[in-house]
C-alpha cells in the first residue's frame, strides 16, 4: 500500500497520518528503532524520538529526522516528567511537522516510558497553545494516529505482562513513577493495532502460548514473526500496515461503558489460555470482593470490567489488573443514579444497551468483568468471584436499607487522583499489590 494514502474510509481526512511505535527496553526497543528507520524510507516521513534516560535530570534529547536531515536537541523540562514532554514539546511539534507540505506521514518512536494511549489520549485532548499561524487546540485537528504498532520481545514479554515489578524497580521510570512493568507490557499490545513479535521463545508450545494470548488480548490485529529484525524491510513493515483491519482501533480511546470484548477473540481454551467472563445483576460485598481479588494475580495476564458495590450504590467502580498489579477506581455515576439533565446528556449508546437489562429495581447497574488467564483455573475464579457476592439476605439489605449497608467496611471507599500520573488507564484510583494491601 502506498504509504501517502490513508486505508479505505478515510481518503477524505486531511490531516497528517501518525505511525505510533511502541515497545519495551531491551529487544523490543531495538525493534522500535529498526521500524522507524524502515519507515522513514518513504519520501515524506517524518521520525521523532524522544530519550527519557535524563527524566531524573530533568533533561529530555529530541531527534527529528526527515529524509538525510537529523535534528538533535536537548530540552530541558523543569517538572522532569513524561506528561510535561507531552505537553510542552511533543503536541507542538506534532503541529508543526503538519503544516509542511514536505511530510506526509509522521512516525513516533516511544520511549518504554511513553505509553501509546496517553500519547493518543494527549493528541485529541490536550489544547497546544503557542504556536506560530495557529489557532490553539488540540493535536488532533491537524494529525490522526493511522496505525500503532507495537514490538515485544517474545522470549521475556510473559514474564514481564505477568511480573509485579514496578518501572522504577526496573529502573526504567523515576521512583515518584508506580507504573509496574506488567501495566506496561499490557497497556502496550492491548493498544496496538498490529504486533511485531521478536525473537525466538525456542519452545513451540510457549510460542504457540503467546500467540493465542495475543490473538485474545489484541483480535483481529495482524502478528509478525521475527526472528531477526535487521531482516525486516520497509515492504515487509508497509505489508504490515496494509494488514491491519480497516475498523481497527487506531488510537480511540474507549471509556469504562465501552464492550469489554473488542473484536471477535477466540472464546475457546488454547494451551492453557483462557477469557473468562463474569457477569452477575447483584452487587459484591467489598470487604469480601477485597480479599477475592488475590485470584487475579496468579496465572491471569489482565482482568477488567465494571463492578457494582454494594456500599456505593450510586458509583460505577472500573477494575484493571494486569500480572501482579491492580487498580480500582471511580468511572462515573450509574444512569439509575443520574439527574434526569445529567441522563440526557449521556452517551446514547450506552443508554440504549442499559435498556436491553434495566432492572425495575436497580436499573442498569451490574457487573461485567473479563479475565485473561494463562495458567489459572476458570472455575476457581468464578468460585471466588461468586464468593464475593451479596448474598440473599444482604441483597435485602441492599434493597430496603441502604443506610445499613453503607456502614459495612468498603477498603475501596476513597479514590485518589495523581494529576500528573500518565497511567493509561481510564480513571484514577486505589492500586492493590500482589499481597492485598491498597496503596
Amino acid at each position: 500500500m502506498d504509504p501517502a494514502l490513508p486505508p479505505p474510509g478515510r481518503q477524505s481526512d486531511r490531516r497528517t497520518p501518525v505511525v505510533v511505535i511502541a515497545g519495551s527496553s531491551g529487544p523490543a526497543a531495538a525493534g522500535v528503532d529498526r521500524l522507524a528507520a524502515a519507515l522513514r524510507e518513504a519520501p515524506g516521513t517524518a521520525t521523532i524520538r524522544h530519550n527519557l534516560s535524563g527524566l531524573r535530570e530533568g533533561i529530555v534529547h529530541r531527534t527529528v529526522r526527515i529524509g538525510e536531515q537529523v535534528t538533535s536537541t536537548v530540552l530541558e523540562l523543569a517538572h522532569g516528567c513524561v506528561s510535561c514532554t507531552l505537553r510542552i514539546d511533543l503536541l507542538p511539534l506534532l503541529c508543526v511537522l503538519a503544516a509542511r507540505d514536505s511530510v506526509n506521514r509522521i512516525v513516533l518512536e516511544l520511549d518504554p516510558a511513553f505509553e501509546a494511549e496517553s500519547v493518543s489520549q494527549a493528541i485529541d485532548n490536550i489544547v497546544v497553545t503557542g504556536v506560530v499561524g495557529r489557532v490553539d487546540g488540540p493535536a488532533g485537528r491537524d494529525v490522526r494516529v493511522e496505525a500503532v504498532l507495537t514490538c515485544v520481545d517474545a522470549p521475556s514479554w510473559l514474564a514481564d505482562a505477568t511480573s509485579a515489578d514496578t518501572l522504577a524497580e526496573r529502573g526504567s521510570a523515576t521512583a515518584d513513577d508506580d507504573r509496574t512493568v506488567a501495566q506496561v507490557a499490557v497497556g502496550q499490545v492491548d493498544f496496538a493495532d498490529a504486533v511485531v513479535a521478536l525473537g525466538n521463545t525456542g519452545d513451540a508450545i510457549d510460542q504457540a502460548r503467546l500467540g493465542a494470548i495475543l490473538s485474545r488480548l489484541v483480535p483481529g490485529a495482524p502478528v509478525a514473526w521475527v526472528d531477526d529484525i535487521d531482516l525486516f524491510a520497509a515492504a515487509d513493515v508497509e505489508e504490515l500496515l496494509a494488514r491491519i483491519p480497516a475498523d481497527s482501533r487506531r488510537g480511540r480511546i474507549f471509556d469504562a461503558h465501552a464492550p469489554l470484548l473488542r473484536g471477535q477473540p477466540p472464546l475457546g481454551a488454547e494451551y492453557g489460555v483462557a477469557l473468562i467472563e463474569f457477569a452477575a445483576s447483584r452487587p459484591f460485598h467489598p470487604a469480601r470482593l477485597h480479599e477475592a481479588l488475590d485470584v487475579l494475580f496468579d496465572g491471569v495476564v489482565t482482568a477488567r470490567g465494571r463492578m457494582w458495590l454494594a456500599t456505593q450504590p450510586n458509583e460505577v467502580v472500573w477494575l484493571e489488573s494486569a500480572g501482579g498489579g491492580l487498580r480500582v477506581g471511580g468511572a462515573g455515576p450509574w444512569l439509575a443514579a443520574m439527574s434526569s439533565s445529567e441522563l440526557a446528556q449521556a452517551d446514547p449508546t450506552r443508554r440504549a444497551m442499559a435498556a436491553l437489562r434495566w432492572d425495575e429495581q436497580f436499573g442498569d447497574r451490574d457487573i461485567s468483568l473479563v479475565i485473561l488467564a494463562h495458567d489459572a483455573d476458570p472455575a476457581e475464579i468464578r468460585r471466588a468471584l461468586h464468593w464475593a457476592l451479596v448474598e440473599d439476605d444482604e441483597l435485602r439489605l441492599v434493597e430496603r436499607a441502604p443506610e445499613r449497608v453503607a456502614q459495612w467496611e468498603d477498603p475501596f471507599g476513597e479514590w485518589h487522583a495523581d494529576p500528573c500520573e500518565p497511567t493509561g488507564l481510564p480513571i484514577d484510583g486505589q492500586a492493590k499489590s500482589p499481597r492485598g494491601e491498597a496503596k
